[in-house]
């Protein structure tokens, strides 16, 4: 009996030691599913929330300030770098990124590097620049510093292809305790399920956090193409060989010079 008691009082002391956030976040999303038909030209989602501080929480005169990181599946992508040898354009090097999202957005109320210091922003993954990239380096698996040449180019490319993006403006702060946030979802997002991260912070702190989710699949005649060619990929092959054929014998005979 003394034992368990002397072992329930020290995981009460753990528990008091960890990093105890003041206030409550509630988040909900106007649509947590997405259905891509043949007609989708992206998406803009609304995530909507409230500040809920505890009875002991004083008013913060400096305010809040939130970061929202948007996340989707999960896939493995390399980056290569061609070099100029003899005239020709030549892959000489690449790097593997493991498991690194396919849709990465960073939405927060104003520029992520004013919000905390460095090492906070690092600590919690706020941002393009601080979030974690799993690259291959040989036979090791780590992330490394920001300003690596192959990060830098990966997060450009994903970038410039509307799958990577952080917007410093898409937060907005109705009231002092409600908020509203944009969630830019392209015409080509891929298909599986995202995850929310919502951030509060205050005076460079973290000091409250919350989650959802939400997913993208395909319906109607692109979700059976999609399934057939997973499940049933010679007869899709096929299909879609002789659907080839006649459509050029159809053209021939139209298009046809008497």
């Amino acid at each position: 009996m003394r034992r368990a008691l002397i072992l329930l009082l020290a995981l009460i002391g753990c528990g008091a030691q960890g990093p105890a956030l003041a206030e409550r976040l509630v988040v909900s999303l106007s649509n947590h599913q997405v259905l891509v038909l043949s007609n989708f030209v992206g998406e803009d989602l609304v995530l909507f929330g409230t500040i809920e501080p505890d009875a002991q929480t004083t008013a913060r005169a400096s305010g809040y300030d939130l970061v929202v990181t948007v996340t989707g599946p999960r896939e493995t992508l390399r980056t290569r770098r061609k070099e100029r040898v003899l005239g020709l354009w030549v892959n000489v090097d690449s790097r593997e990124f493991v498991r690194v999202p396919s849709y990465l957005a960073v939405l927060s109320n104003r520029p992520v590097g004013q919000i905390a210091a460095s090492e906070t922003l690092r600590r919690l993954q706020l941002g393009l620049d601080n979030f974690l990239l799993t690259q291959r380096v040989g036979f090791d698996l780590a992330d490394t510093v920001p300003g690596d040449p192959f990060r830098t180019a990966f997060v450009r490319l994903e970038t410039q292809a509307g799958r990577y993006s952080e917007l410093a403006s898409a937060v907005r702060f109705l009231t002092p305790s409600v908020f509203r946030a944009a969630i830019p979802l392209p015409a080509d997002a891929p298909v599986g399920s995202y995850t929310v991260d919502v951030k509060l912070l205050a005076d460079g702190a973290l000091v409250g956090r919350a989650n959802s989710e939400l997913s993208v699949s395909k319906a109607g005649i692109e979700q059976y193409l999609a399934e057939a060619a997973r499940n049933s990929g010679l007869l899709y092959g096929l299909a879609t060989t002789l659907m080839a054929l006649l459509t050029g014998w159809i053209a021939s005979i139209v298009f046809r010079r008497d």
